[in-house]
């Protein structure tokens, strides 16, 4: 089961519902972010069906965030991590140290409204000249901070920003197309984290140009850790996504290009696939789908 948000044909509003099996059903939420604010101890029993069934292939399905709820995202939570942005890094140690540190690295990563979903594009900066997207999963938590479930993200990341200096962090991470995450929320109740396998491949002209995996099992803190840091100084009353950092980092040799299409994977949570494109242009029609969310299914094809 997965909680979703989508658009039926003709519709001008978004809904909430349940997929599986091909179906969508509503439920009583008017938004993600309203059932962010519902207690897990009684989420469960109001997902509940409160309309028609659809089929799934009707619908166009829409990022699984909406409103006040914001993504976040931890970085250097992998071994990985810690080597990839120490090979780019002009300060080096600081990543070093942050790995192995008390508090973890987390930063804002995307408002709701800028978000892609499985079929859009990300984004690439004109000015970068070294990408990489980042295979993630992200934590779904409600307003009192409780884990609801899990989706796939794609952290896209511009290492030559960051790398230049670790200050451009939000320079390498926040712009439009820098973050998609998968259509669905899987609830907590129906997935173990402890040993999730993620594997991401990057196709270039239809072949494999890289492919990598790592497991949650390598994670460097546990997601408790990680939720309860967002939390600690800040109140969320939509709730929150956190992302929880990547352990598949590209050599230094590959970077992203234009036309590239990313596929990522996580056992029990989902799948992502995103097309890749270049500069701020290719990105503009989020602004129209901000009043028409419907229109969004170009996008996606």
């Amino acid at each position: 089961m997965e909680i979703v948000r989508y658009v039926e044909p003709g519709a001008a509003e978004p809904r909430v519902g349940v997929r599986q099996d091909g179906r969508v059903t509503p439920v009583g939420f008017d938004s993600v972010g309203a059932l962010l604010r519902e207690p897990v101890a009684t989420l469960r029993e109001k997902l509940g069906p409160a309309g028609s069934e659809v089929d799934a292939a009707e619908v166009t399905f829409l990022p699984p965030v909406d409103g006040r709820t914001e993504v976040w995202a931890a970085g250097v939570t992998y071994e990985r991590s810690r080597t990839g942005r120490v090979e780019e890094s002009s300060a080096a140690t600081i990543y070093e140290k942050v790995y192995d540190a008390e508090r973890p690295e987390i930063f804002l990563k995307s408002v709701a409204w800028r978000l892609v979903t499985d079929g859009e594009p990300v984004a690439l900066r004109a000015d970068s000249k070294l990408d990489v997207p980042e295979p993630e999963l992200a934590v779904v938590a409600n307003s009192a901070g409780e884990i609801v479930g899990y989706t796939v993200c794609n952290d896209m990341s511009s290492r030559s920003i960051e790398g230049e200096n670790p200050l451009y962090l939000p320079q390498a991470k926040i712009y439009s197309g820098a973050c998609s995450v998968a259509t669905g929320i899987r609830p907590a109740w129906e997935v173990d984290t402890s040993d999730l396998a993620i594997t991401m491949r990057v196709v270039r002209d239809g072949e494999v140009a890289y492919d990598g995996e790592t497991s949650t099992a390598r994670l460097h803190r546990t997601l408790e850790e990680l939720v309860a840091t967002l939390f600690e100084p800040t109140d969320f009353p939509d709730g929150a996504v956190l992302s929880t950092g990547t352990g598949i980092v590209p050599e230094m040799s590959f970077s992203l290009a234009e036309g590239d299409v990313v596929e990522i994977e996580i056992e029990q949570v989902g799948t992502l696939t995103n097309p890749v494109v270049r500069g701020r242009e290719p990105m503009t029609w989020l602004v129209d789908a901000l009043e028409r969310p419907g229109t969004r299914r170009k996008a996606q094809q």
